[in-house]
């Protein structure tokens, strides 16, 4: 696991801090990684997702239906 000192401003710092205790996280850790996986599902496009390859793998062996 990577560690990192990142500097906050005390507005930036209130929000770890307010997502923090809405969720029950323990540490602002918890709440960081949080805001991390909220942005990374509201803003990566869906072929970046490992989800959206495998779902896309299964589909590719589906049978092909022609359409006249």
């Amino acid at each position: 696991m990577v560690k990192s000192l990142i500097n906050l401003t005390s507005y930036e710092d209130a929000v770890v801090n307010i997502v923090k205790a809405k969720y029950g996280f323990k540490n602002k850790n918890e709440a960081i990684r949080y805001i991390i996986q909220q942005f990374e599902n509201e803003f990566l496009e869906p072929e970046l997702k490992p989800e959206f390859i495998k779902e896309m793998k299964v589909r590719a062996e589906e049978p092909i239906v022609k359409v006249k």
